[in-house]
């Protein structure tokens, strides 16, 4: 398989093929890295039916790459056949964010990205935070917006699988009180990553802060930070950083674990049980400050 989707990459290209092997897998998907004359190149190869995730990665890359912020891997090629469907992106040299120069450069191109603002909370097209469908569309309330298009969707997956504890009731009353949280505070419709966790982020070799694997929309800039926080990885200088370039909202502390619980809600849906009793604390907490 891996030979004959390379030289069709390259052929749809209109490079020289030179080499071609199969990186670490992830859960759903495969990853090629290929030599080629025009430089090397990271290929997704998902099942032919994952096109339409491809190409909304494909748009999100573009969106975030049309700011002139951050470094984000062009589009090279993307196509499918009756077994595969592929994206092929330019292949950038990464390593992690870790000094405190780096933090602060991450944290200044961070708080520019926000800079750029969209005319609606969501996005024209739906796409996929990691392997869950993420619906979008055009709000013009982001607490509506974010219960009904990030809470409810990631409840009722986890209750189609057969979760029945109390965290069902628990994020049904944040959604029904959401709006509580932004009494005094109406976000602007900043660019979002979407998945921003250390994992997705880098340095390139010039220095240059690089972020892909978005799961881009408009929204609460605010979000993009509490996720960077969730898990970890970025040197407190990021943080310092992007406060001294953009500060936060002197209430956005209240919002931490709303925004942080659509992200383990959606990781309990995809990764299962170790994040569940997480999700189950933070909700707890967020209801017990919302009543």
């Amino acid at each position: 398989m891996i030979g004959a989707l390379a030289e069709r990459i390259a052929g749809d290209i209109g490079c020289r093929l030179l080499d071609a092997h199969e990186l670490s897998p992830g859960r759903t998907r495969r990853a090629l890295r290929m030599e080629t004359g025009d430089g090397a190149l990271f290929v997704k190869v998902l099942p032919a039916g994952g096109r339409d995730m491809l190409a909304a990665e494909a748009e999100g890359l573009t969106l975030l790459r049309a700011t002139g912020t951050f470094r984000v891997p062009s589009e090279r090629a993307r196509g499918h056949d009756d077994s595969h469907a592929w994206l092929a992106l330019e292949w950038l040299e990464l390593h992690p964010v870790t000094s405190n120069d780096e933090g602060r450069r991450f944290g200044d191109t961070l708080a520019a990205l926000h800079a750029h603002h969209g005319p609606c909370y969501g996005l024209a097209r739906d796409n996929w935070l990691g392997d869950s469908p993420q619906e979008n569309g055009c709000a013009e309330s982001w607490p509506l917006f974010y219960a009904h298009k990030r809470l409810r969707p990631q409840l009722e997956r986890a209750h189609l699988s057969g979760y029945r504890g109390a965290l069902i009731a628990d994020v049904h009353a944040i959604i029904e009180r959401v709006a509580a949280l932004f009494l005094d505070y109406r976000p602007a419709a900043s660019l979002l990553h979407g998945d921003l966790w250390h994992g997705n982020a880098g340095i390139d070799d010039a220095g240059r802060p690089a972020i892909f694997d978005p799961a881009v929309h408009y929204g609460d800039r605010e979000a993009d930070f509490a996720m960077a926080e969730l898990f970890g990885g970025f040197p407190v200088s990021m943080y310092a950083a992007y406060q001294r370039s953009a500060p936060l909202h002197h209430n956005a502390p209240a919002r931490r674990g709303l925004y942080r619980l659509h992200h383990l809600l959606n990781h309990y849906n995809l990764f299962g049980a170790s994040y569940l009793r997480e999700a189950e604390r933070t909700a707890a907490r967020l209801l017990a400050e919302l009543r």
